[in-house]
């Protein structure tokens, strides 16, 4: 799969943009601050409609325009994809694939696989549970999309149960029975999506590792796993039912696979409290390819994948490494924002590598 022309109208510092791609490796070149960045969001936001750095869309809309329009055209498995996305301010977003606006949204989600590495994402390793929850759910939900309904059926209730809680203490009025109705339910779709995230880790955990030790040379032993209160199979049903007494006093539901969290550990140590920032962003980026290489397994397809300013604090030798790696045959599409031209281009020479530059 593959992006061959991007239009941008109006999209946070771009008035309007139109420029076509090759198949390989394409370099966003420039200063600070002249949109590198921006460009690989509008793409993100093709592919999963929605921005990777702003949680607002209206936030991503020009100074003083009205709305913002993002148009791609992709290439698939032979057939072209014509992709459009606008909003505008006031109203519902819509998103077009071949001039038809889906009825739901998280119908496109998977249909365009993309992969993001930014220091943004940093926190994914030295942030909280809910930015690894994010992640984790985010690269499932490409190649599952009974994974993403179980997920929203989830969140849905789990909304509709500490709504009732919240009621309940309010009112002084406890009802065991109905709260174990949502218990019923909520005990149904977490165990589905408990279930599928620690086959995930088993199959993924080698694709990591691998990755980590071709970029480290095989300098360091790293690990993850699922940290969950459903380990040991703890009962779901019964979890729920243990922390009652504790929802009622904090009025939300403290128990279940919202609560769950990956470990990373570096010579079994976490990494976030005891790695160096080189090693978190190696950490962070073998992370990265690993999903892109797990997401061409299990879609078939390359996805496409975007490096916003990976190069920073990896040394030299980690960034031939990683630049070698991205190179090789079947890899796919790559788009590499960087702020020295000159020096990229270099590397490139040297490694023999071919790639297209873009100046921004």
């Amino acid at each position: 799969m593959q992006l061959d022309w991007l239009h941008v109208l109006n999209f946070k510092n771009a008035q309007e943009r139109e420029i076509s791609f090759q198949p390989g490796i394409n370099c966003l070149v420039g200063p600070n601050g002249k949109g590198k960045t921006n460009l690989l969001d509008a793409i993100y936001y093709l592919c999963f409609t929605k921005s990777f750095l702003n949680t607002s869309d209206t936030q991503n809309i020009r100074l003083d325009e009205p709305f913002f329009m993002l148009e791609g055209r992709f290439r698939k498995e032979g057939n072209e994809e014509h992709i459009q996305v606008s909003f505008k301010r006031g109203q519902k977003k819509q998103v077009r694939r071949n001039k038809k606006e889906y009825e739901k949204m998280a119908d496109h989600i998977g249909f365009l696989p993309a992969v993001m590495v930014c220091p943004q994402y940093s926190t994914i390793v030295i942030g909280g549970s809910e930015e690894r929850r994010r992640w984790l759910d985010t690269l499932i939900s490409q190649f599952d999309p009974l994974y993403l309904q179980n997920l929203m059926n989830y969140q849905r209730v789990l909304l509709q149960r500490n709504s009732l809680i919240k009621q309940m203490v309010e009112s002084n009025r406890w009802d065991e029975g109905t709260l174990s109705v949502y218990d019923a339910q909520l005990a149904k779709y977490g165990q589905e999506v408990y279930q599928v995230r620690i086959q995930f880790i088993d199959e993924f955990m080698p694709v990591f590792n691998e990755f980590y030790q071709f970029i480290t040379s095989g300098a360091e032993e790293v690990g993850l796993k699922i940290s969950s209160q459903l380990d040991q199979g703890k009962n779901y049903a019964a979890l729920l039912t243990e922390n009652r007494h504790k929802d009622r006093a904090l009025q939300y539901t403290t128990a279940g696979i919202h609560k769950d969290d990956l470990e990373f550990t570096i010579h079994r140590m976490s990494i976030k409290k005891f790695g160096s920032q080189g090693q978190q962003k190696s950490f962070l980026t073998a992370l990265k390819l690993a999903e892109q290489h797990f997401l061409k397994g299990k879609l078939n397809t390359s996805p496409i994948l975007m490096l916003d300013d990976v190069f920073d604090k990896l040394d030299p030798q980690r960034v031939k490494q990683l630049i070698k790696n991205i190179s090789s045959e079947g890899f796919g599409q790559v788009f590499i924002t960087d702020t020295g031209s000159d020096k990229l281009k270099h590397l490139f020479e040297e490694l023999g590598i071919q790639a297209k530059f873009y100046d921004i």
